[in-house]
């Protein structure tokens, strides 16, 4: 092999190398930049896709999909009267919790209908909310299980009623507080 040759493969091992090391990097930092964005819901996804690639890609898309909302926070006369709506559903527990709970629900998909997210199923609902809350999405999927519990037959006990309240109003109280000013931070 004659010197120009040698220097030829030298240089395109190199270039080869320096792209892979490159790309590696890049993947690595969007991988890291999920991971802090999404916490537990990134977890979550990687071991409902079972492959690192789907889960980000997925992300990815949500991320995208909810920048292109346009989603705001809640006039403050709005906001008053969602509270209230709230406080009441908690009073109702104690004597209907079954109810309550589906007034709970009920409750934050009109907020989030008023803050600009869309409808649609809970799946796509929960998926939008674990863009900016990523914290609250599994007590979000976790209490509307329990909320539907009895259309499969399984009555939860009040206990179980008490701590789906309760992952509700933090979701509620995240979708209160949000603000163009906390988002940014």
């Amino acid at each position: 092999m004659d010197t120009v040759a040698l220097v030829v493969l030298i240089v395109c091992l190199t270039i080869i190398v320096v792209v892979l090391a490159a790309a590696l990097w890049w993947q690595g930092r969007r991988s890291k930049e999920l991971q802090e964005r999404f916490g537990p819901e990134y977890e979550r996804e990687l071991r409902r896709s079972g492959s690192r690639n789907k889960a980000e890609r997925e992300l990815d898309a949500r991320r995208q999909r909810v920048e292109q909302l346009n989603i705001r926070p809640l006039r403050p006369e709005q906001a008053d009267r969602y509270r209230e709506a709230w406080f009441g559903t908690q009073a109702r527990f104690v004597d209907d919790p079954r109810e309550a709970l589906e007034d709970g629900e009920r409750i934050i998909e009109d907020v989030m209908r008023a803050r600009g997210y869309p409808g649609g199923d809970f799946e796509h609902r929960v998926a939008d909310i674990s863009v900016d809350h990523p914290e609250v999405a599994g007590r979000y999927r976790k209490a509307h299980g329990i909320a539907r519990a009895p259309r499969a037959g399984v009555e939860p006990d009040t206990e179980q009623l008490r701590q789906a309240l309760l992952d509700y109003r933090r979701l509620f109280m995240e979708l209160l507080e949000d603000t163009p000013q906390r988002r940014a931070s």
